[in-house]
């Protein structure tokens, strides 16, 4: 690896001068290399006092890039944390209800901040959206949970909600009997954040699975 302290030799520095004369619009071409190079003390004409404006507007845009991406970070951390605060409101609400599968159609998505929540299931049952056999292991791909900015099968999973959304999250509920999972569409990506919010729904399709007796 170069030695970034290395003074080069006569005969490197020839060279790099001279390929800079030969090519005097590299260095604006290779506009991210100015964030490397060490700026003038003084500035001389009007060339030098363009090329330290390059150098400036370079770091500026770095700065720049690493604040928004900080800003997405901490954003998508405080979208997590409040989709955790809201299963936990989720399942008191299952610890409350007389019939979970109601509370799973009707209460969850008020709670969960989402546009629908359905329970779907391998079988026919009174308030479930019927999937066809092997769905389960199709959709979820060996997963517990899966976020998707794409929702296929949508009229399938979502019903008459399928139009609302294109953002989300599968989590499978396990348990004995036909498999099933929960499918959950919101229209604000935030609300379903695949960097965070896997463990809280994977817990709350265990939490649905223990309600419901599987």
């Amino acid at each position: 690896m170069t030695d970034p302290m290395r003074q080069p030799d006569d005969a490197e520095a020839a060279f790099v001068e001279a390929y800079l004369r030969e090519h005097p619009n590299w260095l604006a071409e290779h506009s991210s290399l100015y964030r490397l190079l060490t700026p003038p003390v003084r500035v001389h004409g009007e060339q030098m006092a363009d090329h330290m404006a390059a150098m400036v507007r370079a770091e500026r845009a770095h700065a720049a890039a690493m604040a928004e991406r900080a800003d997405n970070v901490l954003a998508a951390g405080r979208a997590a944390a409040g989709l955790a605060a809201r299963v936990q409101e989720a399942v008191l609400a299952l610890l409350r209800s007389a019939d979970p599968m109601d509370c799973v159609t009707h209460e969850m998505p008020g709670i969960l901040g989402m546009d629908a929540v359905h329970f779907c299931l391998e079988a026919l049952h009174q308030g479930a959206r019927p999937l066809p056999s092997g769905a389960v292991a199709r959709l979820l791909e060996g997963r517990q949970v899966l976020f998707r900015d794409v929702a296929t099968d949508a009229r399938l999973l979502h019903a008459e909600a399928a139009g609302l959304a294109g953002h989300d999250a599968l989590a499978l509920v396990p348990g004995q009997g036909p498999p099933a999972l929960l499918a959950l569409l919101a229209r604000d990506p935030w609300a379903l954040d695949p960097g965070q919010g896997a463990g809280a729904l994977a817990f709350l399709g265990r939490a649905v699975a223990a309600a419901l007796g599987r």
